[in-house]
């Protein structure tokens, strides 16, 4: 290949949150060097992938199910410290100890076919040419914004859960919550306490779940998930698979009248929202609990999706593509998942690119 203005290596990993340092942590230990056998390109400014965006209440110590990233623990973190900033750093110090090399901020535009059976990667520091690539780019990027009746007429302030400030800027407001989730209710606990009044509502009844997540109901949720990306359709959200894990704290906002949920409204009037049967809440903010989708509109010139509006995978691979991987997407969507996902992502394209003297294990 003669490109000039390309540059060239094995393989591209698009997103630096915790699936793709773990992808990039075992190129490292398969033997892959940064920035000349492999290359990890990330949008954010700073590492900590999409934790670095939390809202400042979300403190470390109310973090659930935050696994280790592979072969560095984190340890002696301060749970009353904002999950952004203990997070943050401790991504931070993973790139530095393993010499990943991350470019960043680097915006990804689209992902083409190349010369020679190889991907070309259009991104802003310029085009990149791999033969293999693992996309984990997550969802943070993508806020989703249902459509209702009316939306634009609303004269108060209406924000979605990606750039919520925290319960202090709701003080005296009246509020009305979208969501089911578990952001959707932490926000919600935490505005009642400042706010005027608060309003829930969910597209569908919340489902709470009492006990420990077991090891078991973990593999349960993964494989629903997983049915769903074999047959082409977009992953469902965790809490649509889990349930809501009850805590005191929701115990007590239940009793105390805040964790009623209503469901959702039909329309959304210029003074708040309105029901089919005439009933209405006057507010002064919407805020938009409802989630986030997949970035993946940078891979659509390879047209990986299905019918279904999905992408199918072979396990981490497109079915479509086998050039092509992705980490942090539908079972692999949790940290731990994330973590093994980079793990086999890596073990399959050692296999694909199918070197017959592999690259030497590098000490990592």
């Amino acid at each position: 290949m003669n490109n000039p203005g390309v540059r060239e290596t094995e393989v591209v990993v698009i997103g630096a949150g915790q699936a793709g340092l773990s992808a990039a942590y075992h190129l490292r230990r398969a033997g892959y060097e940064p920035d000349r056998d492999f290359v990890v390109l990330d949008r954010s400014p700073r590492p900590g992938g999409a934790w670095q965006f939390r809202w400042p209440t979300l403190t470390y110590g109310k973090v659930h199910g935050m696994h280790a990233l592979p072969g560095m623990e984190l340890t002696g973190a301060d749970g009353s410290m904002p999950s952004s900033a203990v997070i943050g750093g401790y991504f931070a110090d993973y790139e530095r100890a393993f010499d990943l090399h991350v470019h960043r901020p680097v915006d990804v535009r689209a992902v083409r076919d190349g010369q020679d059976g190889r991907l070309t990667v259009e991104s802003s520091e310029g085009p990149w040419s791999a033969r293999a690539l693992i996309n984990a780019t997550g969802t943070w990027d993508r806020p989703f914004w249902p459509r209702y009746p009316g939306q634009a007429t609303f004269r108060g302030r209406q924000l979605h859960t990606a750039r919520y400030p925290g319960p202090q800027a709701f003080a005296g407001q009246r509020v009305v919550v979208v969501g089911g989730g578990t952001s959707a209710v932490q926000h919600l606990l935490e505005i009642a306490e400042v706010a005027a009044s608060t309003t829930w509502v969910t597209r569908r009844p919340p489902v709470f779940r009492e006990g420990p997540f077991t090891e078991e109901w973990g593999r349960a949720a993964v494989a629903r998930v997983e049915e769903r990306v074999r047959e082409g359709l977009p992953p469902q959200s965790v809490v649509s698979v889990t349930g809501l894990p009850m805590t005191e704290a929701m115990e007590r906002a239940r009793a105390a009248g805040v964790l009623v949920p209503r469901p959702v409204f039909d329309r959304v009037t210029p003074t708040g929202v309105a029901w089919a049967d005439g009933s209405t809440v006057d507010a002064d903010v919407i805020l938009w609990a409802t989630g986030f989708r997949a970035v993946v509109d940078h891979l659509s010139p390879l047209k990986l999706r299905e019918p279904g509006g999905g992408i199918r995978l072979e396990g981490t691979r497109a079915a479509r593509d086998p050039r092509v991987h992705l980490v942090g997407y539908g079972p692999s969507a949790s940290t731990i998942g994330a973590n093994r996902a980079g793990r086999a992502a890596v073990r399959e394209i050692r296999a694909l690119l199918g070197s017959s003297q592999p690259p030497v294990p590098a000490a990592v």
